[in-house]
Formats: structure tokens, C-alpha cells, sequence
């Protein structure tokens, strides 16, 4: 059995020592240049030492090592696994690797937690028609989760404080369901989501608009691809209700990431191209300053993960009716901001059409 008094202690002990590190690692940042330039694409107009992920990173795993009561022989996968990730963006930070380096060391990370670890999708359980086994379906499926999860949460790091409050609700709210619905057997896995959350909290402060260190890919991977193995744990039998929930969290980073792709292919230029049209990038192209943009996404993020606390008490019908809900409410917001350009409209174009249709009809024609 768990103290609860030596779990808040821990959680406490890893704000601190993330607290503390984070000046370190940004006066290391600066010696080893692992800096933003200003350019076009970022809202910086100094100089601005990244790479703060590592402060997290090792305020984490020292807390999860030497302070959690956990089986450390299950850790040590997803600790190599995380190294991997950091060093990947350390590198990018100092270097400004290409976007194939990248995945080539997330997908390394990728297999070692699926072969060392075990962490994987092994079956689905689809409504209405039973379980299925994914069998050789289940390493492209783990992978395409992990780099798809890591890869968004690195793509909304655009904004001071963004990606870390970003990533803090959706853990708090992972952290819950896991401990209350899906996996309340396994209450090390609450504990080292809630561990992330306190080492996130102890970097936030600096992190904050206006920032004085930014997370870098360094710290941006990390927190997807911890999100994404954190979020496995209660995916190895997968139900539609596990599937969705790290989703629906998740939903503004997925969904800014969704669009992203889908506005360069109506382009016609690379998925790998960087562009300006990021959801926090419309926001303030719409006249809001810097910090509401990150406040209006925060909130964003918190109505999702309330929606998300909805689908272990619904019903299957229900779920699929609040998931199928979600999903035109999200485009209807994306074309209202223009995530996807200000000419794709489909939605919109078609509710002005209905509207116009209506107003015809209630217009009494003239005799």
C-alpha cells in the first residue's frame, strides 16, 4: 500500500529540483548554443537559450529512480528510450538536424519501447463487434502513436508556456483517469504521471510568458513521447474508451498537427514544411496578444479534458455520439480561426448555404 504522505513529498521534492536545475541547464543552453535565433517564424526578438526540457527530463528520472516506490526494472526501457529522444533534440537544438534525423531517433525510441519495454497495442476491442487481435498490425500501430503523439506536441510549442501547460493538463487528466478507470491496479503508473506533471510545474515559472528558457525539440519530444508511452500503459488491450481518451486529451495538439498536414497537401507543399498557420499562430493573427493566445488554448485544453472524463461513465452509443459531437465542433472552430487557409470552409460554406435556404422560405413571396 502506498503512503500518500511519501507520494505528495516526492511530488513536492521534483518541483524543486526541476525548480532549481532550470537555471543550470539555461546557463548551459547558452555555453553550448543551444539557442532560438529571431527569424520569421518565431515570436522570440532575442536570443533565447532552449533545450530547458533537460531540467524536466532530469528532475523526472531522478525522482522516479531514487523516490518512487516502483518496479525500477520496468523504468529502465522507457528511461532509455527517453534519452534517446533528448539527446535527438539536444542535437537539433545545438545543430538544426533535418526532419528525417529527427524521426529516424524517434523511431529508435519507438522500438526500444516496444521490444524492451513491452509497451505496446496488442488488441482492440471495436464496438458492437468484439476483440481483435492486431497481431503484426500492432508494431506499425505503436510507432505511428508514439511519433504521432510526440510529433504534436512538439508542433504547439510555439508560444512561451505553451507545450508545458499544454502537456501538464492532459498528464493531470491521464493521471486521473488512469488511477479511477483504467488502470486502478497499477497506481505506479498515476504515480509517475503525476512525477512529470510536478517536474513540468518546476520548470513552468521560467518558462512562462515572457520566458527566460524555452523547452526546445529537447524538452517538446520528450514530453510527447513520455505522453505517448504514459498513455500505452492503458492501451496494451485496447477498447474504443482507451483509444479515444488520450485523444480527446490531447485534442488540441492532435488536432493542430491533423490540420497542418492536411493545409500542406491542399497547398501542395511537404508535410515536413514549417508554416505560420499553427492554431496559436491564427490566434494572434485574429488580434490576440501573446499570453491570451496561450490562456485561450489552456482553456481549450481543459474543455477537453473534461469531455475526456465523460467516456469511462458513458455507454458506447454515448461515447461515439460525443466523439462524432467533438469532431464538428473541431472543424467548425478550425475553419472559423482558418486552421486549414482562410478559402477551406466546407462546413462553414455549407451552414451559410442551409441559412440561405431557410431564409428563403420564411421570406413570404410577393403575390
Amino acid at each position: 500500500m502506498y503512503n500518500m504522505y511519501a507520494i505528495l513529498l516526492n511530488v513536492i521534492f521534483t518541483m524543486i529540483i526541476s525548480f532549481c536545475l532550470t537555471p543550470i541547464v539555461r546557463w548551459v543552453s547558452i555555453k553550448v548554443g543551444a539557442v532560438d535565433e529571431p527569424n520569421s517564424r518565431r515570436i522570440n526578438t532575442v536570443t533565447m537559450p532552449s533545450s530547458g526540457g533537460i531540467a524536466i527530463y532530469s528532475a523526472y528520472f531522478f525522482s522516479t529512480f531514487f523516490l518512487l516506490p516502483i518496479d525500477h526494472q520496468d523504468l529502465w526501457p522507457v528511461f532509455i528510450g527517453a534519452t534517446i529522444v533528448v539527446l535527438t533534440g539536444l542535437v537539433d537544438d545545438i545543430k538544426n538536424i533535418s526532419p528525417l534525423m529527427k524521426i529516424i531517433g524517434l523511431l529508435l525510441a519507438a522500438l526500444v519501447i516496444y521490444y524492451m519495454g513491452g509497451i505496446r497495442a496488442s488488441m482492440i476491442e471495436i464496438p458492437f463487434i468484439g476483440g481483435v487481435d492486431l497481431g503484426v498490425f500492432s508494431l506499425p500501430l505503436t510507432i505511428l502513436w508514439i511519433l504521432g503523439i510526440t510529433n504534436a506536441v512538439n508542433l504547439i510549442d510555439g508560444l512561451d508556456g505553451l507545450a508545458s501547460g499544454v502537456s501538464a493538463i492532459s498528464l493531470v487528466t491521464m493521471g486521473i483517469i488512469a488511477y479511477f478507470f483504467l488502470i486502478s491496479n497499477n497506481v505506479g503508473v498515476s504515480m509517475m504521471i503525476f512525477t512529470l506533471v510536478a517536474a513540468i510545474l518546476g520548470f513552468l515559472p521560467f518558462n512562462y510568458y515572457p520566458a527566460k528558457i524555452y523547452l526546445g525539440d529537447t524538452g517538446a519530444l520528450f514530453l510527447g513521447f513520455m505522453i505517448s508511452v504514459l498513455s500505452l500503459y492503458g492501451l496494451k488491450n485496447v477498447t474504443f474508451i482507451t483509444f479515444i481518451i488520450p485523444i480527446v486529451i490531447l485534442g488540441v495538439p492532435i488536432t493542430d498537427t491533423l490540420y497542418a498536414i492536411i493545409r500542406r497537401k491542399l497547398d501542395k507543399r511537404p508535410i515536413s514544411s514549417a508554416d505560420n498557420q499553427h492554431i496559436h499562430h491564427r490566434l494572434m493573427a485574429l488580434g490576440f496578444s501573446h499570453k491570451q493566445s496561450v490562456k485561450i488554448i489552456y482553456t481549450l485544453t481543459f474543455v477537453f479534458s473534461l469531455i475526456s472524463l465523460l467516456y469511462p461513465v458513458a455507454s458506447t452509443l454515448s461515447s461515439i455520439l460525443i466523439t462524432l459531437s467533438l469532431i464538428l465542433a473541431l472543424q467548425l472552430l478550425a475553419e472559423m480561426i482558418g486552421l486549414v487557409g482562410i478559402k477551406n470552409q466546407p462546413l462553414l460554406n455549407t451552414l451559410r448555404k442551409m441559412g440561405r435556404k431557410l431564409n428563403r422560405k420564411k421570406t413570404p413571396k410577393d403575390d
